[in-house]
């Protein structure tokens, strides 16, 4: 249990700022980091098939937990060493950052099958309550691990400061921490374990069903009569009793085959959901901060497991309505839809107050008038600008050109023309002298007659008493209000009273309160009751003892399969985010459609039926083989005396 709290803790830690590293320190754009975040988790549920055959075939439960883990922990010592900026040039941190994914993704998903089905073989079988309650505890330390990781790494990342910016190296460094002590805890029991020795890969043994029937159908096909079902054609190898379980197993992987479309959704959250919150106000009350909505998903699993357990699922069986699973997990999937098209409303709030960057070849221009009447600006060989300017008064443009403006000084019309690089604040010094401004703990410096600060993104909150120094002098300005995602132009002149400031928002601030994101945590947390947790329960339920492996590892497929669908439509698309939300919204409730109508015609069975249809044709066999030998008692008694040779 420590052990699982430890790992979960690290990888979720990790994943919290993963795509804010891909962005702010890498420097990729969205889409491109939203394509290697996903190709990163469906690698983490592609691999556990791996781990699964190593833990099966060679090395047992116990060594691969082992040898996993330590790879898992040089993936995390290589993730935070490429997050140092002293470590070489940006080529060597993705190099690094790369290599570190692949190698906590096989670390991941190498343990993931291991360690609950380890635990579970601590207990015997008739310690069913323990085993029940080791799962109960097992689970509360997946989600414990997860809530407070969400809650830790994004602080570790941007309130501690390092190498003179945030702190991605101890944002990765604390969860590898975390890994190693995971590792130390599980070796330290080691000789608590109750260890089984590899016994063959049950999922090793049903691919070798299945290639046998294929072959042996496609060489006696023409010569032999048909058979009833195709994988009938390998028993002729395998007994009756493998083959009627694999056709079990088809007909639940055939269901499986639309569940992708929901995890292509549910995945987001890491990714697209938390790119739109950075774009948002995110003001909170009460010392309430952005990671709290980081963790809502998994707050709101612990809370909404007993709801829909102990109030929801009785009250609708109240009304009468049967709520089988399959229909469960087809409400979940329309759950998950509506939270994206929650998503599509607040995106469409969102993006009407952030300006995009300029496209290639492009730049975005602001001019300001700093005179006290009408001026109008022309560029030589352009007309961007027909209308005058009135006093104080600022107006952006996009323009083509094949060069980058910085900052153009128009002496004669005391107008400025600057480029927005979306930062928060900037300042226009109009007096006389050189002026050193500190905004917390931030400095700005202004040059004489007009100089322009650098662009500093400072962090939202009231700004009085902001100390302006010159050679001879000392100021004190009020800047008010620096308000989440606002660029802010602060004009400072010389008058006879002291330094008076002129403060123009040049881009308006998020208006957007990130609150308006906990609808669509809700309806996405609601849905993963109805479909994560009813899934595996119906899959277990449909499943063979022997085959339940085999399903889980074809359950973690769909995650990766999810994956895959975001990595190719973040890719290729190229729509706007709220159009690509809505897709996913439609795309998900057809799936839906097709998945209720294969839900109609699915007839559930009792996996426990084989145990009994074979134990009686087993009895039936030893029945007739003791019949047979009385027989053959009799007729040697009947037979005529012989004399002995």
């Amino acid at each position: 249990v420590v052990n699982e709290f430890c790992e979960r803790f690290s990888y979720y830690g990790m994943k919290a700022v993963l795509t804010l590293y891909f962005i702010h320190y890498l420097h990729w754009d969205k889409n491109l980091s939203t394509a290697v975040y996903h190709a990163f988790s469906s690698l983490c549920y592609f691999t556990p098939v791996l781990g699964a055959l190593i833990a099966d075939s060679w090395l047992g439960k116990f060594k691969t937990v082992i040898y996993l883990s330590i790879v898992y922990v040089i993936g995390h010592v290589v993730k935070s060493v490429g997050a140092i900026p002293d470590v070489g040039d940006s080529t060597v941190h993705v190099v690094l950052s790369m290599l570190g994914l692949v190698l906590i993704a096989f670390g991941t998903g190498g343990i993931k099958p291991c360690v609950a089905a380890f635990g579970g073989d601590q207990f015997d079988e008739e310690h069913t309550e323990e085993r029940r309650k080791f799962f109960s505890i097992f689970y509360m330390s997946i989600n414990a691990g997860s809530v407070l990781s969400t809650i830790v790494t994004p602080i570790l990342r941007g309130d501690v400061k390092c190498f003179g910016g945030d702190c991605y190296a101890l944002a990765f460094g604390v969860p590898a921490a975390l890994m190693v002590i995971a590792l130390v805890v599980f070796i330290a029991g080691s000789g608590l374990y109750k260890k089984s020795p590899p016994e063959g890969n049950v999922l090793v043994c049903v691919c070798k069903c299945i290639g046998f029937a294929i072959r042996n159908r496609w060489k006696n096909s023409k010569k032999s009569p048909k058979r009833s079902h195709w994988l009938e054609w390998a028993e002729e190898k395998y007994p009756k009793r493998l083959i009627q379980e694999i056709q079990m197993v088809f007909r639940v992987l055939v269901l499986y085959i639309p569940l992708p479309m929901f995890w292509a959704l549910f995945d987001q959250q890491g990714s697209r959901w938390t790119l739109q919150a950075t774009r948002m106000n995110m003001d909170f009350v009460m010392g309430v901060c952005f990671c709290v909505v980081k963790m809502l998903n998994a707050l709101l699993i612990l809370v909404f497991i007993p709801i829909f357990d102990m109030g929801i699922y009785p009250l609708i069986g109240l009304c009468r309505i049967k709520l089988t699973p399959l229909r469960k997990m087809a409400a979940g999937m329309i759950l998950a839809a509506l939270a994206f098209c929650a998503a599509t409303v607040v995106e469409i709030n969102v993006i009407k107050s952030v300006v995009e960057p300029p496209p290639a070849k492009e730049s975005l221009v602001q001019v300001y008038n700093l005179m006290d009447s009408e001026v109008t600006v022309q560029f030589p060989g352009h007309t961007v600008l027909s209308d005058p300017l009135k006093s104080y008064e600022v107006t952006s443009l996009q323009t083509n050109t094949d060069c980058i403006l910085r900052c153009l000084y128009l002496t004669y019309l005391k107008c400025l023309v600057c480029v927005y690089y979306h930062n928060t604040l900037l300042f226009i010094n109009t007096h006389t002298e050189n002026i050193n401004i500190t905004v917390g703990t931030d400095e700005f410096y202004a040059a004489a007659n007009y100089g322009i600060s650098q662009n500093i993104s400072v962090p939202r909150g009231e700004y009085n008493g902001v100390v302006c120094e010159t050679n001879s002098d000392q100021y004190h300005i009020d800047l008010g209000l620096l308000d989440f995602g606002a660029f802010y132009t602060v004009i400072l002149s010389k008058e006879s009273n002291g330094l008076t400031l002129k403060k123009m928002e040049d881009i308006q601030a998020n208006d957007v309160h990130i609150a308006w994101q906990v609808p669509q945590y809700v309806f996405i947390t609601a849905g993963e009751v109805m479909f994560s947790i009813t899934g595996l329960e119906f899959s277990y339920s449909q499943a063979p003892a022997s085959m339940k492996s085999v399903l889980q590892a074809g359950w973690l497929m769909t995650v990766a399969f999810g994956n895959v669908i975001v990595l190719i439509v973040a890719e290729g698309a190229g729509m706007e985010q709220w159009t690509e939300f809505l897709l996913f919204a439609g795309l998900l409730v057809a799936v839906s459609i097709i998945f209720s109508i294969m839900a109609y015609f699915y007839t559930y069975v009792d996996p426990d039926q084989l145990d009994k249809i074979f134990r009686e044709d087993t009895d039936d066999e030893k029945v007739g083989s003791s019949d047979s030998k009385k027989n053959e008692a009799v007729s040697l008694n009947d037979m005529p005396k012989q004399t002995k040779m």
